[in-house]
């Protein structure tokens, strides 16, 4: 078993990763049925939470179902991320998670995300504050650093346990890197070996097919691994990853039906949360990578993207059942 504080999670977690436009609440909720063990909100702004920015409350929701869950925050100044560690308590997750990691040019040019990790000081008063500010767990998500010549998560992991946080998620990448390259996650491996490191240290980057999670799992070390890319419109990743890991045998591919049940599923909670102009609106973005690699799909996707009617996106996804019904996984 796997301890944040007291959050209790299983032997060897599978963690969703926190993503822009991605990790809302419908998203969270098809991970968690398919096999995620902890969820992340997208990242809020501290200086958002604070302004009572709407956009920023809005990500502050969250659902039973759907524990244990993480809010993460960033920023750049302390007074701002003590409060608005404050305001994610307020809604009671389980854990406030703190972003180090976002390689994004408007988050880093605020001295937000990535950008803190050309000041190590800045980064431990950062946690600190927000440690200081709430009785929940307090974790951290963050790069290798910089870029290569100044890789220094050994000393970052030291000194944010030594301020409180309770457990630190690892992107093997630096942020001059972005999402290109291959993550090393060989550094992530010493920090979890490093004797002093008593929290559980996840890894995160590229894991996108069970046999890499296994070998991940078994090279280096880590206590649980945390999946971004590979699980947008593939939630399944999750309860495959675990079978594997019992069985060493594969799940049978998601079928046509489970596909359609995802996309509908999705576009359901959607609207249940946001009411069905948003919800319909902000589903568009997933239906691409729900039919990944059914062919001629393109002028259902496109039916998909363009309907502003719910009851009409429904009337494709029978259509698409009935369209497809030939179709096998590979």
């Amino acid at each position: 078993m796997v301890k944040i504080g007291n959050i209790e999670l299983p032997e060897f977690p599978l963690l969703l990763a926190p993503m822009e436009d991605v990790s809302d609440p419908p998203f969270r909720r098809l991970c968690k049925t398919h096999g995620a063990d902890l969820m992340y909100s997208e990242f809020i702004s501290s200086e958002g939470l604070i302004r009572d920015a709407m956009k920023s409350r809005m990500k502050l929701d969250i659902f039973d179902y759907e524990r244990p869950v993480g809010i993460q925050i960033f920023g750049g100044d302390e007074e701002a991320m003590a409060l608005s560690a404050k305001i994610v308590e307020a809604v009671n997750p389980d854990i406030v998670d703190i972003n180090f990691g976002c390689p994004v040019k408007k988050v880093v040019c605020k001295g937000a995300g990535a950008g803190v990790l050309k000041d190590i000081d800045l980064m431990v008063r950062l946690t600190k504050a927000v440690v200081n500010s709430t009785h929940l767990p307090v974790t951290v998500k963050t790069r290798l650093g910089w870029d290569e010549d100044s890789i220094n998560i050994d000393e970052v992991a030291e000194r944010l346990q030594d301020v409180g946080i309770k457990a630190l998620t690892i992107h093997g990448r630096t942020r001059a890197q972005m999402y290109k390259g291959e993550a090393d996650w060989s550094h992530i491996a010493r920090v979890k070996n490093n004797p002093r490191i008593q929290i559980p240290i996840f890894g995160n980057g590229d894991i996108d097919s069970p046999e890499k999670a296994l070998k991940y799992k078994n090279e280096y070390g880590i206590d649980g691994i945390m999946i971004g890319r590979a699980a947008i419109g593939y939630p399944w990743i999750f309860n495959e990853i675990k079978h594997f890991f019992e069985t060493g045998e594969h799940l049978a591919a998601p079928t046509l039906e489970d596909r359609v049940e995802a996309a509908r599923n999705h576009l359901k909670w959607a609207i249940e949360w946001k009411g069905e102009r948003v919800g319909v609106f902000e589903t568009r973005r997933h239906y691409t990578n729900y039919f990944k690699g059914i062919p001629n799909f393109k002028e259902y996707r496109q039916k998909m993207v363009t309907h502003d009617d719910a009851i009409d996106v429904y009337a494709v996804l029978d259509d698409v059942l009935d369209k497809f019904a030939d179709y096998k996984p590979a």
